[in-house]
């Protein structure tokens, strides 16, 4: 299954975040964009629980809150 997860962080922790959730099992990128969100990560969870993914997501230091989008083509 892919996903794209959108990822709003704490002020000034977009970049580190960005760094450790792109260390992550099942994350294919992750970048840091501009707008109403702070990055973007794209899943790919074939291999792992897409709960557990998000639930990493959710622990890393700096994150504040996600919406998963769960790409249907």
């Amino acid at each position: 299954m892919i996903a794209i997860v959108l990822i709003k962080t704490e002020a000034g922790k977009a970049f580190s975040a960005c760094t450790d959730i792109g260390k992550l099992d099942g994350i294919t990128r992750a970048h840091v964009v501009t707008g109403p969100y702070d990055l973007v990560a794209v899943v790919d969870s074939s291999d792992i629980s897409l709960r557990c993914l998000v639930a990493a997501i959710h622990d890393t230091k700096g994150v504040q809150r996600t919406q998963t989008c769960i790409a249907v083509s």
